[in-house]
């Protein structure tokens, strides 16, 4: 779909928002108003994360990995088409894809280096291919990657890069740092900077997650931690520097903030040389507090990120997961007399390692992995579903945003939303979490655009905050009907039925007897070619009646609806 259409529409659509008295930064000028590569950008107000007007979003997602292990693509795209696949996942009302990367392939796409090996399958991607064909030459994969950004934007999906490792490996993330011996603090922050700067003018590209679960313990060498000095491994510090380098480019872009591993109780006396484990007091609660790894944001209430005015793009992002993954001790799994429950968790774990900032109102935040097994081969106790359950509800109820790990079905420890080389999708699974995802009470999906309906059951922001649903577009229906001839005979003719209303109603263009926001979306969508109106039901679009449908008639209808213009037609 050309920018052209797209800003026609955000025209409209913004001018609803106007009308309809939404709160929050509106341009004072015509020309200021941002088109819609630019409208759907979003920041932190109060500890919520809001749109441009200070309307409440909740971004609830789901992982996809492949250009940080190795395959320089999303995997699974080996074998099925990647088209299909983002559609299916916007289908499935997931309005954010979080895309791990490695500095590696930015740095090979910024220096435009050639790929090592790429993983497409060209007679079932004939769109991946140079040529356009089954069996074609492969594309480069940054030319692929930008095809899924356009393919995600058709489909309402907005992206969060996240740099999962410095190098490109498959085990990268059990890396604890984010720059390795191949890969410099330096070269990361260039990264960082060229991505950012690449699409700032696509707002797709809504956030970045800087840094996959930075972890470690001191005793280990190399790990991370988190207070106000400037070394090296001081993650805060480092977090820091890699938001401004994404901010300088695009101060528009949201910046996850995961947390680290390990943190010291000072209280006790620990310090970041004191050791996770002490065996000369062995048996005694550890002076170190620990976490899932990215897990542990207890150091932004000593040290929270400060970057000044830009602060209000930081939202923090931990990780957590169930049993299957790992046995930690707030599971009680070796303890038949006990059993975890929401109550149990925030007291054990969650509200101190990252809860409070959400109870407290502190900052937002974003779960940017959880997920795992729920069937009885590989959950045989049923303990990591009754987290499951625990952990969806508590985000559900907090609004606490999200993206699901994962969609692909080769995460060894957690399973994924599809199998069979990830052309069928575990409906077991998606019933489990479904109830997480961002929807109204009619269950239609709310997408993050202004603009673009997420999948084929999902509504725009606009139209949610207008109080307005989308009406889903429905095939006409085609019915044989038998009609008495002149003769003693019968014919039997096709009739076409439609919804027009026997008198029609000016500004009603959808037929059904009620003038309302959807009429505004139908009449711009028929203006700039992309939807249809029943030739009998356009005059009743040409509310002045000068014998041509436009953008005027749409914004008439508009302040009809707002009580601007008292009567239709004019």
């Amino acid at each position: 779909m050309k920018k052209g259409i797209f800003r026609r529409i955000a025209g409209i659509a913004i001018s609803a928002s106007m009308l309809f008295g939404m709160t929050g930064i509106i341009p004072a000028n015509a020309e200021d108003t941002p088109d819609a590569y630019h409208d759907d950008w979003l920041h932190v107000e109060n500890g919520k994360v809001v749109d441009m007007y200070g309307n409440e979003v909740w971004m609830t997602g789901v992982n996809w990995f492949g250009y940080n292990v190795g395959s320089q693509v999303f995997d699974g795209v080996w074998s099925a088409n990647m088209h299909d696949c983002l559609n299916l996942i916007a289908d499935h009302g997931f309005n954010l894809l979080r895309v791990p990367m490695s500095t590696e392939i930015i740095l090979q796409w910024k220096n435009k280096e050639p790929d090592p090996i790429i993983k497409v399958n060209e007679w079932s991607n004939p769109e991946l291919t140079v040529e356009g064909i089954e069996g074609g030459t492969v594309k480069y994969s940054f030319d692929i990657w930008n095809q899924a950004v356009e393919w995600c934007r058709e489909n309402g999906i907005k992206i969060m890069m996240d740099i999962h490792s410095a190098t490109t490996n498959a085990a990268g993330h059990n890396y604890p740092l984010w720059y390795d011996d191949n890969y410099s603090t330096d070269d990361w922050l260039e990264a960082l900077s060229w991505f950012a700067e690449y699409y700032k003018d696509d707002d797709t590209i809504i956030a970045i997650d800087l840094k996959n679960e930075p972890h470690g313990k001191p005793e280990e060498g190399k790990f991370a931690k988190w207070d106000n000095s400037k070394d090296e491994n001081n993650w805060k510090y480092a977090a820091e520097r890699g938001a401004m380098a994404c901010l300088k480019q695009n101060p528009n872009l949201l910046i996850m903030v995961e947390g680290t591993e390990c943190y010291p109780d000072f209280s006790r006396g620990a310090d970041w040389t004191t050791p996770s484990v002490d065996y000369a007091h062995y048996g005694e609660p550890s002076k170190i507090f620990g976490a899932w790894w990215g897990g542990n944001l207890r150091g932004v209430k000593d040290y929270p990120v400060d970057i000044g005015e830009y602060t209000k793009q930081i939202v923090y992002s931990p990780h957590d997961y169930g049993p299957e993954v790992y046995k930690q001790s707030w599971f009680y799994l070796d303890d038949d007399t006990k059993t975890f429950d929401r109550q149990s968790l925030l007291d054990d774990y969650w509200y101190d390692a990252w809860a409070y900032l959400v109870e407290e109102n502190r900052y937002p935040l974003l779960m940017g992995e959880w997920g795992g097994w729920v069937d009885d081969e590989h959950d045989t106790t049923g303990e990591n579903r009754h987290w499951l359950q625990e952990i969806r509800d508590y985000m559900t109820d907090k609004h606490i945003h999200h993206t699901f790990w994962c969609f692909n079905e080769n995460s060894s420890d957690t399973g994924g939303l599809v199998y069979d080389n990830f052309t069928t999708w575990d409906d077991v699974k998606y019933d489990f979490i479904k109830s997480a995802l961002w929807q109204t009470e009619d269950g239609k999906f709310i997408s993050l655009d202004h603009t673009i309906p997420i999948g084929v059951n999902g509504i725009t922001l606009t139209e949610y905050y207008s109080g307005t649903p989308s009406t889903p577009t429905t095939p006409t229906e085609t019915t044989t009907e038998t009609i008495p001839a002149t003769t003693e005979a019968t014919e039997t003719q096709a009739t076409t039925e439609t919804n027009s209303p026997t008198a029609g109603t000016y500004g009603d263009v959808d037929g059904n007897g009620v003038i309302d926001i959807v009429d505004v979306l139908t009449l711009n969508q028929y203006l700039v070619g992309i939807g249809d109106i029943l030739p009998e039901l356009q005059e009743f679009g040409d509310v002045d009646r000068n014998g041509v449908l436009n953008d005027t008639d749409a914004m008439n209808i508009l302040k009809h609806l707002v009580k601007l213009v008292p009567e239709l037609p004019l």
